[in-house]
């Protein structure tokens, strides 16, 4: 019998078959989700910032992309997956205000930038995403395919 596993905002958590996770109201944060080809265990994250240095509260680190993503990758091993199986998708990462004044605020973009560039310095290649707009998503991660189901206000529901 499937479960649907929470994962709260800041948060992150592992399972395998034929369990799921999910992760509801992803603005400017990001959904990374990992899954292991081979042994079907699956990891989510949902990061809030990209990175903890600079950050007085960093003691989370499922808060950040730069220390989150390793902490993730090191849960999913401890139950038996493999680095060398493992695929990312990304979702969420929203401008979810209207920023004039400078790049710097867009935390939505800073997220997924960081995300990628973490993965990328993991060796674990991204193969889909839904990222970006000024919309929040909510998504399950299902453990059985790897799919990755992402429902949106006004816009629906779709799966990468």
């Amino acid at each position: 019998m499937m479960e649907i596993i929470k994962v709260g905002m800041a948060d992150l958590n592992v399972t395998g078959y034929p369990n799921a996770l999910t992760t509801l109201g992803l603005g400017s944060c990001v959904g990374v989700c990992i899954y292991d080809t081979k042994t079907k265990i699956i990891g989510m994250i949902h990061i809030m910032l990209p990175y903890s240095w600079g950050v007085k509260n960093n003691t989370n680190p499922a808060k950040f992309a730069d220390t989150g993503i390793p902490l993730l990758i090191e849960k999913m091993e401890e139950l038996g997956a493999a680095k060398k199986n493992m695929l990312a998708k990304l979702a969420g990462g929203a401008q979810m205000f209207e920023v004039t004044r400078s790049e710097f605020m867009n935390i939505g973009k800073r997220n997924v930038e960081a995300a990628k560039k973490v993965l990328q310095e993991q060796n674990i290649p991204i193969v889909a995403e839904d990222t970006g707009g000024n919309y929040g998503r909510t998504i399950i991660f299902y453990s059985e395919d790897g799919r990755l189901e992402i429902k949106t206000i006004g816009k629906g529901t779709k799966t990468i």
